[in-house]
């Protein structure tokens, strides 16, 4: 998938996990409750719901885990959204803040995810907070840690078809995709449209 593909240290992706939450603490920390209360870019949820399912992990032990995968029936996505509804109503956004703030350095990974993808759990979400509210992304560079480890199979899971096109980041050194129609964007915006957060032009 990326024609400019490297294989960064697991030293190097852990330290930009930590500056990645540390740059998200800082930023909720600034918000206000009409904020906290912004539809995010996932469907059904605000900022402070986001900010649950970022915190879930630290706050959840794997017996709760799996029991409530259970009563989803191992639907991940609806467990996901049931328990970051049931949080955001027992939590206070404070008490969320305070989640992410203190787990910060916490060398949590999702399963089969590896130290990479806790870096894209991180920073994907952190777009679905920030873009609605016009908040600064993540550095070109860091997204590009999560860019450099698209596959096939992460385009599958968002519903994203790549076929004709080829991507050309325009602030980092970064390619996706061999086709021959070339589209040139920043990595935010390819990693938004990697995601399915935004759609990709028609051919």
């Amino acid at each position: 998938m990326n024609t400019h593909r490297d294989d960064p240290s697991n030293d190097l992706i852990r330290t930009e996990t930590i500056a990645e939450r540390s740059r998200l603490a800082d930023l909720l920390t600034g918000l206000d409750h009409d904020q906290w209360s912004t539809p995010s870019l996932c469907e059904g949820w605000q900022v402070r719901e986001v900010v649950a399912h970022l915190t879930m992990a630290y706050r959840y032990n794997v017996p709760r885990l799996l029991l409530g995968l259970a009563r989803s029936g191992f639907r991940f996505n609806a467990y996901a959204d049931r328990a970051a509804q049931a949080d955001t109503s027992a939590l206070s956004d404070t008490e969320l803040l305070e989640s992410l703030s203190n787990n910060i350095g916490t060398p949590w990974t999702p399963p089969g995810g590896g130290v990479v993808g806790a870096l894209s759990h991180d920073i994907i979400h952190g777009l679905d907070i920030t873009e609605p509210l016009g908040l600064p992304p993540s550095p070109p560079e860091r997204i590009r840690l999560v860019l450099n480890n698209v596959t096939r199979k992460t385009l599958a899971y968002f519903g994203v078809e790549l076929t004709g096109r080829r991507l050309v980041a325009e602030d980092v050194d970064l390619e996706l995709g061999t086709g021959t129609h070339e589209m040139r964007m920043s990595a935010r915006e390819m990693l938004m449209a990697m995601t399915g957060r935004v759609p990709l032009p028609d051919l």
